[in-house]
């Protein structure tokens, strides 16, 4: 059996995103980074529920989302476990992840501050993207 994959999940009370949908994203996240892979099991509701103080229904609801997407699959009595990927160009070992770290470095040497760069890269990805469809 596979253990626990290395995921926590963090949620913001005051960003105005719907607690459920933050697990979904911050899940999507993982597994765009590579930090989660077909395989690993996600914290049970029971372990986010002690972690985060949420309703369980809510961790739940973001499990079926999860489950609905083709990303997880719940097993009874075992948990719910990986069984999709996105990307691959975010992993830890990627070139573009590479490049994009040196910039950010860049960026910080320059004295932009994490909301300087992240608006920065949100209007570069808004204006390549097509007006943010993406996100």
């Amino acid at each position: 059996m596979a253990e626990s994959a290395a995921v926590e999940f963090r949620i913001d009370r005051r960003s105005g995103v719907a607690t459920y949908l933050q697990i979904v994203q911050q899940t999507r996240q993982a597994l765009r980074l590579g930090l989660l892979e077909p395989g690993d099991r996600l914290p049970t509701a029971r372990e986010v529920v002690e972690a985060t103080a949420i309703n369980p229904n809510t961790v739940l609801k973001a499990y079926r989302e999860l489950e609905r997407e083709g990303l997880v699959e719940g097993r009874r009595g075992l948990g719910t476990f990986v069984t999709g990927t996105l990307g691959g160009a975010a992993a830890a070992d990627s070139p573009l992840r590479a490049e994009l770290t040196a910039w950010a470095g860049r960026a910080r040497a320059a004295g932009l501050e994490r909301d300087d760069v992240s608006a920065l890269f949100t209007a570069v990805l808004d204006s390549t993207f097509e007006g943010g469809q993406d996100r």
